[in-house]
């Protein structure tokens, strides 16, 4: 990647990782995209300067036929195909494969070097525990994360669906033992589901120096604006998006959005994310694309700085 094609990078929390604003979400890959489309979906985000891809172990078992590590498989081949590796920040999670449940040590290990195999690489850049298991000890888990980073298996460790409770405990034992410590969290969070964050977990994030990586960036898809009274939207995500419909929140935001969008003459789903990424902690939210045409709405977060009057517009509609 050249710096003057690649828009500013953010630090991600106290690791060394530089990602681009908008993490671009694996989900889809081999669910609702098919190989070739992911792979013209990530050439299209690499090529405007994305180099975050965040994916996880258990994508996409829940579709007839599939076993989980298709996300994984796809996005390794198309490392492989492109020679790239080592440009793109790679996140992947562990916990919730249907052959690798939950957070035990040996089970931490055993995952991991299947996501290993299935992304062909011999790295994780930033290895997630996916949901948190409050019955095994944050000792066993940081312990085996730390064994995975000691190994070179893995880069940077992070958290995701986890209680300021536990994230507080597994922060202080790294600290207390030197262990490999979190550096970023994956809360669910955006303009209509804002107590899934604010408050104590992002209290513990601030003060901890984490970055997080928000997911359900785009409310699964009812803040991109096409979820509207009296339409019918044809989306495997349908469901979820149209019940924010049903919401006050949910329609006092929508006309805010349409405002500054028409205003910056960007897509709703820009602002929205724009939102987000100017939150305290967030450094990218994540989003994704089952197709090339979907991108640029996702992509244009990178140059879109929402004013501070339209930050706080948008936080008054959403509170």
């Amino acid at each position: 990647m050249t710096s003057n094609t690649t828009p500013s990078l953010r630090k991600l929390g106290s690791s060394d990782l530089e990602v681009f604003p908008l993490a671009l979400g694996g989900n889809v890959f081999g669910w609702t995209a098919d190989e070739a489309t992911s792979f013209a979906v990530l050439d299209a985000y690499t090529a405007a300067g994305g180099n975050f891809v965040d994916t996880a172990d258990v994508y996409s078992a829940w579709v007839d036929g599939n076993q989980g590590g298709e996300s994984e498989t796809i996005i390794g081949r198309w490392l492989a195909a492109r020679g790239n590796r080592s440009d793109v920040v790679i996140a992947t999670k562990v916990s919730q494969h249907p052959r690798y449940q939950g957070l035990s040590a040996a089970n931490i290990k055993a995952a991991a070097d299947a996501s290993l195999r299935r992304l062909g690489t011999d790295y994780i850049d930033l290895y997630y525990t996916h949901f948190d298991q409050p019955e095994v000890p944050v000792e066993e888990i940081i312990g085996a994360l730390d064994d995975l980073v000691k190994a070179g298996k893995v880069r940077y460790i992070a958290a995701s669906n986890i209680s300021a409770e536990r994230l507080k405990a597994s922060l202080e034992f790294s600290d207390r033992e030197g262990l490999a410590r979190y550096v970023a969290l994956q809360p669910h969070y955006n303009l209509v589901s804002r107590d899934t964050y604010e408050g104590e977990l992002r209290d513990v994030a601030e003060r901890s120096g984490l970055a997080a990586v928000p997911y359900y960036a785009l409310a699964s898809g009812f803040l991109t604006g096409k979820y509207r009274p009296a339409t019918t939207v044809d989306s495997a995500r349908a469901g979820g998006a149209g019940k924010y419909l049903e919401t006050e929140r949910g329609r006092r935001v929508l006309p805010v959005l349409d405002e500054i969008a028409a205003a910056h003459e960007v897509p709703v789903a820009t602002v929205a994310l724009a939102w987000l990424a100017a939150q305290p902690t967030v450094a990218a939210p994540i989003a994704s694309a089952r197709t090339v045409e979907q991108l640029p709405a996702l992509l244009g977060v990178a140059g879109l700085r929402l004013t501070d009057a339209e930050v706080d517009s948008l936080t008054r509609a959403s509170a």
